[in-house]
């Protein structure tokens, strides 16, 4: 896929099981992790964004989608991994989250997609708990498949509700 082109993903309407079901795959610093498909919105090319100062070091600027703007966080900087250089296979997912004050639209740079894949509610099993020392707010479980461990995230905690208001605003 190049940077100008957009694919537009269509989740199954078929009823989701808790903790279960279809979850868009994507690579990150060699590791395999999955979101929801049904807050997937659509898969885009890197394309430069524009930086708004004063944000936190994940939050890579915002992009004018179809007349809406969007914050864009690059996921290696929010989960503390080195830094890489954004290549061909890098994109960006455009997601649904849901906060307090409603639905929001964001965007998440990976370095690049793999598959879409089924986790039965069997194939998926709580994040260890490591204490307070490390920050699994946004793994929702690990999902088992084939000889594979995925990380499957909650996208409506990638960004916390602070991070997502407008600098200035009343929290």
């Amino acid at each position: 896929m190049n940077a100008t082109q957009a694919v537009e993903v269509v989740p199954s309407a078929a009823p989701k099981v808790a903790g279960s079901g279809q979850y868009l795959t994507f690579l990150l610093a060699g590791e395999e992790y999955g979101i929801d498909i049904l807050k997937v919105q659509e898969i885009r090319g890197w394309l430069p964004v524009t930086r708004i100062p004063h944000t936190p070091p994940h939050v890579q600027g915002v992009l004018n989608l179809r007349g809406t703007i969007i914050p864009v966080i690059d996921l290696r900087k929010r989960f503390s991994l080195a830094k890489a250089e954004y290549t061909p296979s890098t994109v960006v997912i455009i997601l649904t989250v849901t906060e307090k004050s409603g639905k929001r639209v964001i965007g998440i740079v990976v370095d690049g997609v793999s598959d879409v894949l089924d986790f039965a509610p069997d194939t998926i099993k709580p994040p260890p708990n490591f204490g307070t020392a490390v920050r699994t707010e946004f793994v929702n479980g690990l999902g088992a498949i084939e000889n594979r461990m995925v990380i499957l995230l909650d996208s409506d905690k990638l960004l916390t509700e602070a991070e997502m208001s407008p600098p200035g605003a009343i929290h």
